[in-house]
Formats: structure tokens, sequence, C-alpha cells
């Protein structure tokens, strides 16, 4: 008897902590998100495919990756490739992953985005937000930047992709680590990094 309310009890801590666990965390390096907290929503940007795109569009997946970028970014283009396996990878276990342009450079309009999305194939939705609204809103301040949203499409992870912009010296996969979290339904050990690369110009 004794041993049933001991598993009780550790049921009901356990559902506890998760509960608390799911509550926002202030960020360290993000002014604007917290880990936990609702995710906004973006709305009829325009994509490289000529159609307009929504967060709602992604209803069915698991969990959205949304990564601000741009064309023009060297560290931005050194993470192209790997967000393209990331894309094709991810996609497999029902994960979506967005990227966002909010960037005003000539190098960065729609039609060098086009080009761009063309010469690499990327597999995955390229958008444009000339009002740069959305980036503001998600509080991102660098390219690239990557935000994780769960199924409830909360923050689950924000920062960078990994721990360096050369590839053969990666030795945190962050955004994948977090990936594979989410999926489990388990906590992202390390929630928030620090991004690098590009500052965003806002204005």
């Amino acid at each position: 008897m004794a041993s049933r309310w001991l598993q009780l009890l550790i049921v009901v801590f356990s559902i506890v902590s998760f509960a608390a666990s799911t509550e926002a965390m202030a960020a360290k390096f993000n002014r604007v998100m917290d880990i936990g907290k609702q995710a906004p929503a973006w709305k009829e940007l325009i994509g490289v495919d000529g159609k307009k795109h929504s967060l709602d569009d992604l209803k069915k997946a698991k969990a959205v990756v949304v990564v601000f970028t741009c064309n023009h970014c060297p560290v931005a283009q050194a993470y192209e490739q790997r967000l393209i396996e990331l894309a094709n990878e991810s996609r497999k276990k029902g994960v979506e992953l967005v990227a966002i342009s909010v960037s005003l450079y000539e190098a960065d309009s729609l039609k060098e985005m086009k080009k761009r999305a063309a010469e690499l194939k990327y597999p995955f939705a390229y958008l444009q937000d000339s009002t740069q609204m959305i980036g503001k809103k998600y509080g991102a301040l660098w390219t690239p930047s990557v935000f994780l949203l769960d199924d409830k499409r909360r923050i689950a992870y924000m920062g960078g992709i990994d721990d360096s912009r050369y590839p053969e010296k990666v030795e945190r996969q962050h955004l994948k680590d977090a990936i594979d979290a989410v999926l489990a339904g388990q906590l992202v050990e390390i929630s928030e990094t620090k991004p690098v690369g590009c500052p965003i110009g806002f204005e």
C-alpha cells in the first residue's frame, strides 16, 4: 500500500514539475521573447514560390523551426547547407522549417531571394517581410537566428543553430538537440544560446 502511495506521489510530482517547466522562463539574450511563451504568428508573408504563407498553414507539424536569415550575410551563407540538411531530416519526423528575411538590403530583395532559393534548391519556405514586424515580434537581432516552436507553438528553444559557423568545428548542435528533445516530450537541456551573425538593420 505504501509503495502505491509513493508511486502516486512520484507521478504527481512529475506532472507538477513538467507544468512548471512549460511556464515562460526569462531570456538571457532576447529582449522580447522568453522560453515557453506563445510564438508570434505571421500571416500572408510572400514566399519565393509566389504564394502567401501563414503559421496556420503548418497546423499538422509536430514542431516548427523559424529561421531569420538573409542572402547577404556571410554567416547566414555558412549555415545554408546545414539548414537544407536539417530541413530534409526534420520533415521526415513531422517538423517543418521556415526561413524568413526581414532585411531591406537590395541583395535581399524578393527577386534575389528567389534566385538564391532556386540556386541552392531550398527544401523549405523562404519568406519575406518587408515591414520587419515579425522579426521585431520575435526579438530577432542577428542572421541567422532560430526559434523552435513546439506542438503548442510555444518557444522551446531560441538562439544559434550550433556552436560554430565552421562545420568542422561544431561540438554542440543546439537546434538539432532541441528538436529531438521536443519530439521526445522532454525538456530542452539548453533552451537558449546567443546567436552570432550579421545584425539585422531595422528601420
